[in-house]
């Protein structure tokens, strides 16, 4: 492989590029440039207001947590966490780690959405969660209960073997897929732990071989780390060089999969491998920023983490359309589901990416902070996300995103 291809891969995966290219678009958009979509610069502080709103409503003190996963395990005012650190309890520090890292990457790797009619019915508290608050509560029981591990008398991990081994009718059981309840993207998401299985096994230099098991990047991110201090873009880059070759049907570049990134027509004929590539990497930030709770909790100082973007998800992309930011051009477009690499989902996209940045610098303004005091981390879960699902309730009934997505279960 050239050098020149070695630092395209490089930057291809790294928050820079996102934000560098999310933010070409973006820019377009302002010029009115864009074939999909029109941005109304005058519905920028409306809609950073709204969120602004929100966050007082969920966090009266601004006392907001960062967008992780971990957010999601306490749906229903459960304290679940509580209950997983009572039963690692025995374990060295280091283990537990592994083991909650273990959790929050087959938690956010199953995390795409779940369609509007799928239900999960907790048995130990009788609650019924949807979306992704469903998500969430249903692997974390799946995995107290040893799904993900193939060694009975370990049930808190997972592994390889048992990732390459879980079948459709196990993965279906766990989330209580029926006729009646389906879940959008199942054999997606089955494709997915079990090619992360056989990534495990082709990666033991992040993973391990004793068993291979994801929880074991934190001793390689530890290797990389200096002092105790591990930049969160370095944490990123371990997940997509341990785990790119698991995205299905993605671009590659000499032989490497590139993940969540896709092509728009505005940018071809650029620099960057005459592709109009675009990048967003949207599990693998989220799974960055839900590692970092688990990893500070070991004693890691997580740096640089303003460098992450906002998240390229329908409830961040929702609220910019729903609010008047974001507008088709074709209003009708809406009408029918788009595939994750169709333009106009590139374009929305990147957009919103961007997007994310003005809203939060608009915030910080707006209560005098600076990005230092208040990062993107908690205007993202104050926030943007649940402003996005609350908008999406008061526009349509079932709370679906203003545009439809063919999902996979392994993009959004």
């Amino acid at each position: 492989m050239s050098n020149a291809a070695q630092r395209a891969i490089a930057y291809l995966q790294s928050p820079k590029a996102i934000r560098d290219r999310c933010g070409q678009l973006y820019s377009l958009a302002q010029q009115g440039k864009l074939s999909h979509f029109r941005l109304n610069a005058e519905r920028l502080a409306p809609t950073a207001d709204y969120v602004l709103a929100v966050m007082r409503e969920n966090y009266p003190a601004l006392d907001i947590p960062i967008h992780s996963r971990w957010r999601h395990f306490s749906a229903g005012n459960i304290d679940r966490v509580a209950e997983l650190d009572q039963a690692l309890a025995s374990l060295d520090p280091r283990d537990r780690t592994r083991a909650k890292v273990d959790l929050a990457i087959i938690s956010v790797l199953l995390d795409a959405g779940a369609g509007t009619t799928w239900r999960y019915q907790e048995v130990a508290t009788g609650q019924t969660f949807d979306r992704s608050e469903g998500l969430a509560v249903a692997s974390f029981r799946m995995f107290c209960e040893g799904y993900f591990s193939s060694d009975p008398t370990q049930p808190l991990q997972a592994d390889a073997e048992a990732l390459e081994h879980l079948t459709e009718v196990a993965l279906a059981d766990g989330f209580q897929v029926s006729e009646d309840n389906p879940l959008v993207g199942l054999e997606g998401r089955l494709s997915l732990m079990q090619a992360l299985g056989r990534s495990l096994r082709q990666h033991s230099d992040i993973f391990g071989t004793g068993p291979a098991r994801p929880g074991n990047l934190v001793d390689y991110c530890l290797q990389q780390a200096q002092g105790n201090t591990l930049p969160a873009p370095l944490i990123l880059r371990t997940i997509l060089l341990g785990m790119g070759s698991i995205w299905p049907g993605r671009i590659e570049m000499l032989g490497v999969n590139l993940g969540d990134v896709w092509v728009h027509s505005a940018l071809t004929g650029d620099q960057l491998a005459d592709g109009g590539l675009v990048p967003f990497h949207k599990l693998s930030q989220w799974l960055t920023y839900s590692l970092m709770e688990p990893l500070q909790e070991l004693g890691v100082t997580v740096s640089e983490v303003d460098q992450l973007t906002g998240l390229a998800e329908y409830r961040n992309g929702g609220l910019c359309l729903d609010l008047g930011l974001l507008e088709l051009r074709d209003p009708t477009i809406a009408q029918s589901p788009q595939p994750p690499g169709s333009e106009v989902i590139v374009e929305w996209r990147a957009l919103t990416v961007s997007a994310l940045d003005a809203i939060a610098n608009e915030i910080r303004k707006t209560l005098g902070y600076t990005p230092t005091e208040f990062p993107l981390a908690n205007v993202l879960e104050g926030g943007t996300w649940a402003a996005g699902r609350k908008i999406a309730k008061e526009k349509r009934p079932n709370g679906a995103p203003p545009l439809q997505i063919a999902s996979d279960g392994t993009v959004f």
